[in-house]
């Protein structure tokens, strides 16, 4: 009753793990939720809900997350789902694979960025390339360009 904890104690999408100002971690953090980074944090960083790195915080690691909000150091790779936040002020570097990115003003960023609605880490241009339709027939009279599949070969 008073006192007692409760024994099935299963963690809620809204709980925030923190990493304080102060605090040094280094090691792979797999967590359900959100996390913030106002110390220094040095590994791998495996599916949050969100990463959010204070203007306290710096961070070398290599990160998979749905969204992400940077306002202080950030070194290595970070692949999001939907949106990286580069806040004022804040530091990069590293490359960034997301849908959608926000670089406020005063950010410094040193890396390559991917963007797009079907682009994912590991997912071949040749995959994006195939899906599209062939171009249309040349009209007739014009120049030819090379044999055609269908013209026999000669020797």
């Amino acid at each position: 009753m008073f006192g007692k904890e409760p024994e099935n104690q299963t963690v809620q999408a809204g709980q925030t793990s923190i990493i304080a100002q102060g605090c040094k971690f280094e090691g792979t953090i797999e967590i359900r939720g959100a996390l913030r980074i106002e110390g220094e944090f040095k590994g791998i960083i495996a599916t949050p809900e969100s990463l959010v790195v204070g203007k306290t915080g710096v961070v070398h690691a290599s990160v998979k997350v749905k969204n992400a909000i940077v306002g202080g150091q950030f070194f290595g790779d970070i692949v999001a789902e939907n949106k990286v936040e580069l806040q004022s002020g804040s530091h990069l570097e590293g490359d960034i694979t997301t849908k959608r990115l926000v670089i406020d003003e005063g950010v410094f960023f040193e890396g390559k960025c991917s963007m797009g609605a079907g682009q994912a880490r590991g997912e071949a241009a040749g995959h994006v390339a195939a899906a599209s339709p062939p171009p249309p027939p040349a009209p007739a009279g014009a120049p030819s360009l090379g044999p055609k599949p269908t013209d026999p070969v000669k020797k």
